[in-house]
């Protein structure tokens, strides 16, 4: 199967088979498919734009993956979420469901908002709680809206990054650029306010973003799609 698989970042893709980056993609094998990886920005509308430039491959169908945070106080680092739904501005969009084939530990089944910013709060978290999703990201309404439209299926698989009962202390949101990337000197100049803070949270969410990338790979690697 021919799999166009979208993110924001090649980070999320660490936990995959190693392989050359061609611009925005890389081609890899896993778990008997042919993965296209992508990885455009942040955002549903950099999401949409990979699809587009990705059109060539084919693909059997589209998968958001990537990193997520969790609404699920019940969820921990490096869970595994299958979207059931994409929730985003009030509609549902249905997600495939996707079963690996050895019983893992780690997996929920869950609906996922998505976003156009960066969850910074525990308390917002809690808001977008209460639409009955278990997690939250930035990129699959634009995926799903893609996968619509070329009457292909769509899959969500997310690996979370940070918990639901915590505040980020950094700025992700002034960080991001128009790119959709973050830059990592604004995030630096914006630890200087408070140090003792931000620097270990910095440090942590790294650590925790190689655990879920690692993950997320290994969740691929064992599923039929």
């Amino acid at each position: 199967m021919r799999l166009l698989v979208v993110a924001s970042d090649r980070m999320e893709f660490s936990g995959f088979p190693a392989g050359a980056w061609q611009g925005l993609t890389r081609l890899v094998k896993l778990g008997g498919n042919e993965l296209l990886l992508t990885a455009n920005g942040v955002g549903a509308r950099r999401a949409m734009a990979a699809v587009d430039a990705a059109a060539s491959f084919e693909p059997d169908a589209l998968v958001s993956a990537g990193f997520c945070g969790a609404l699920d106080p019940q969820l921990q680092i490096a869970d595994i979420v299958v979207a059931t739904c994409v929730i985003a501005n009030g509609r549902r969009c249905a997600a495939q469901p996707l079963i690996p084939t050895h019983d893992r530990k780690g997996v929920v089944f869950r609906a996922v908002c998505s976003v156009d910013h960066v969850v910074q709060t525990a308390t917002e978290k809690r808001t977008l709680a209460a639409s009955g999703a278990g997690a939250v990201e930035m990129e699959a309404a634009g995926v799903a809206s893609r996968a619509a439209a070329l009457h292909l299926p769509f899959y969500c698989i997310r690996a979370v990054s940070d918990l639901a009962g915590e505040d980020l202390a950094n700025d992700f949101n002034r960080a991001l650029t128009p790119d959709g990337h973050f830059d990592t000197m604004i995030l630096l100049r914006g630890t200087l306010g408070r140090p003792l803070t931000r620097i270990p949270e910095l440090l942590r969410l790294r650590k925790r973003c190689v655990r879920a990338a690692r993950a997320l790979g290994d969740f691929f690697a064992d599923c039929r799609f």
